[in-house]
């Protein structure tokens, strides 16, 4: 389990599957990650990032709201095979945009992956049309590198860069 001033973040459990489900049945929400899926889909979902844990001893957290308990969204490392790099993605339900959740959920998960699983680099797969996402690897140090298709970029983020900005915000 991770945690931040205002977030707790833990591996994906049964008992986040309803609002799981709700995150991904919107449309707003699912716009850049798929599109919105059904209820049986979004289990599959659930479980496709539960089992990355056993397989690869990493995959996305469940974001829990501190002060509520509330689950509010995802976030966490991602390499699924062929995919362009080591991934820290991040995706909160609709209700909770806005608030900083999605950077303060990103910047600890970038701490626990170049710490805690050495990574040097983290990529952040993002639609071009993602601007809230675009300002929080932005906000992460990352700068675009490539474009993956029509409509998809990476922006890596590296140890190296992290580590100064953090020097720079103490």
């Amino acid at each position: 389990m991770l945690e931040t001033e205002r977030l707790l973040l833990r591996p994906p459990m049964a008992e986040d599957l309803p609002a799981w489900s709700s995150f991904l049945s919107d449309p707003e929400t699912t716009r850049f990650i798929g599109g919105p899926q059904d209820a049986t889909a979004a289990w599959r979902n659930l479980c496709l990032f539960a089992g990355a844990w056993s397989i690869q001893g990493f995959s996305n957290f469940s974001i829990l709201e501190k002060k509520t308990g509330q689950w509010i969204g995802r976030a966490g490392a991602w390499m699924p095979p062929n995919w362009p790099g080591r991934e820290i993605g991040w995706a909160l339900s609709r209700t909770f945009w806005g608030k900083g959740y999605a950077s303060e959920a990103a910047t600890r998960c970038l701490e626990w992956a170049f710490i805690d699983l050495d990574w040097a680099e983290a990529i952040h797969v993002i639609h071009r049309e993602n601007v809230a996402s675009i300002a929080v690897a932005k906000r992460l140090g990352a700068q675009l590198q490539l474009s993956l298709s029509s409509d998809t970029d990476v922006y890596p983020t590296t140890r190296d860069v992290w580590r100064k900005r953090l020097k720079r915000t103490r």
